[in-house]
């Protein structure tokens, strides 16, 4: 059994790791602005207590005592996701610096923007994005370019498929690196259940240590 802190846990992708992993037996500590508003219902093996992911001194009162920090944050619109996601980053990574040998690992979900396709391009780099959906995408690759230069913080970060959407929990999926997952149809899809089977399953086995790992079905 696993003590983790998750930021996000109101999500489509955090409100769903927060169900896997509680489903399995951990021990989850929600960290949102106002813990009035969480979504989740009561749990013997849930704590929710007050943080903000950009304050690094909130966060390491949240993260300490915990084996994993788990951040699925997310910025809302373009300009939410370039305001939040590469300064929670550094937050994050500060914050955990500050807790030294006790801090926990860090697992945090991030984009599909900057995986390659099969052509060899990024899928930001797809004709026809809206000019929201780029800036989505740079934040989580901002992030990713962040988290890369870390050496004494232990990080992964979790990219989904080209398209994550709530849906069936089957537990199957397959894992590359810098590769966005694509199925025999061409299509790149995973549901949010499933993502969130992958991103416990690095909590329970840590498989992707300092490095970015992609997932689909």
């Amino acid at each position: 059994m696993a003590e983790i802190a998750l930021f996000g846990a109101n999500g489509t992708i955090g409100s769903r790791v927060l169900r896997e992993a509680l489903d399995r037996g951990h021990r989850v500590t929600a960290v949102v602005r106002d813990p009035g508003k969480l979504i989740a219902g009561p749990h013997a093996n849930l704590a929710v207590v007050a943080g903000d992911v950009l304050d690094p001194g909130s966060v390491a009162a949240a993260a300490r005592g915990h084996d994993v920090l788990l951040s699925a944050v997310g910025g809302g619109d373009g300009p939410g996701h370039l305001a939040t996601i590469e300064p929670a980053a550094r937050s994050l990574v500060r914050a955990l610096r500050s807790l030294g040998s006790a801090a926990p690992r860090l697992i945090a979900v991030g984009g599909a923007g900057s995986l390659r396709m099969p052509d060899g391009k990024r899928v930001w780099d797809s004709p026809g994005l809206p000019e929201f959906v780029l800036q989505m995408m740079h934040a989580h690759g901002d992030a990713l370019d962040y988290y890369r230069t870390v050496r004494d913080v232990g990080w992964t970060v979790v990219s989904p498929a080209a398209a994550v959407e709530p849906g069936e929990r089957t537990g199957a999926y397959r894992t590359a690196l810098d590769d966005l997952v694509v199925g025999a149809d061409g299509a790149s899809f995973i549901t949010a259940e499933d993502f969130a089977v992958a991103v416990v399953d690095e909590v329970e086995v840590a498989r992707h240590a300092g490095e970015r790992f992609a997932v689909g079905t």
